[in-house]
């Protein structure tokens, strides 16, 4: 089994840290991972993604050949990466700046992660972690995706990813199960 994310928005959005939290997360349940970032010059304000790459067998390639999930952060993103999923990706759309008033070919789950981090969690810079929550959660359920990645395994990845900063790992965990409890059974 093998699932190869997207994780795309604005520089300053956390995209980079996203991959490496799920990245860790790979590694905390021993599974083989990948990390690729990729951003633009000017970091803060431009594009920036990164793509992960889970498996339980060894990876030939850092690169997402076919994209089986997405975490789009703006709307740009979404429109960037949206033609190369597949009608039985899971996509994780932050609904708080993307507007829902479009039509995808793959219908994304709607999930107002910076409303979230700024009400709930009450710092936005954790909307990042928000989605990677929703991500799990929705990759649990939709039985059309390999379910490898667990909550468990992400909570734990924080403790490594905010080991020289232990004050972060609280709020951050607190977001990824906001993320995770966003999303329900029922569907997008």
């Amino acid at each position: 089994m093998q699932n190869e994310i997207i994780i795309a928005g604005f520089g300053g959005q956390g995209v980079l840290l996203a991959g490496t939290l799920l990245a860790q997360a790979a590694i905390e349940q021993g599974l083989h991972t990948t990390w690729f970032p990729s951003y633009g010059a000017e970091m803060r304000g431009g594009t920036a993604n990164s793509t992960v790459i889970v498996s339980n067998d060894e990876i030939g390639s850092p690169i997402a050949f076919n994209p089986n999930a997405l975490i789009a952060l703006n709307e740009p993103s979404l429109n960037k990466f949206m033609p190369r999923m597949s009608e039985k990706s899971v996509i994780i759309a932050n609904s708080s700046i993307i507007p829902n008033d479009k039509e995808y070919k793959i219908k994304p789950y709607l999930v107002p992660v910076t409303d979230i981090a700024d009400k709930e969690i009450k710092n936005l810079k954790t909307a990042n972690l928000v989605a990677v929550g929703a991500l799990i959660k929705a990759l649990e359920i939709n039985e059309n995706v390999n379910e490898i990645l667990t909550l468990k395994s992400a909570l734990s990845a924080c403790e490594t990813a905010f080991s020289s900063k232990p004050e972060f790992v609280e709020i951050n965990k607190k977001a990824i199960q906001a993320g995770y409890g966003y999303i329900t059974a029922s569907g997008k």
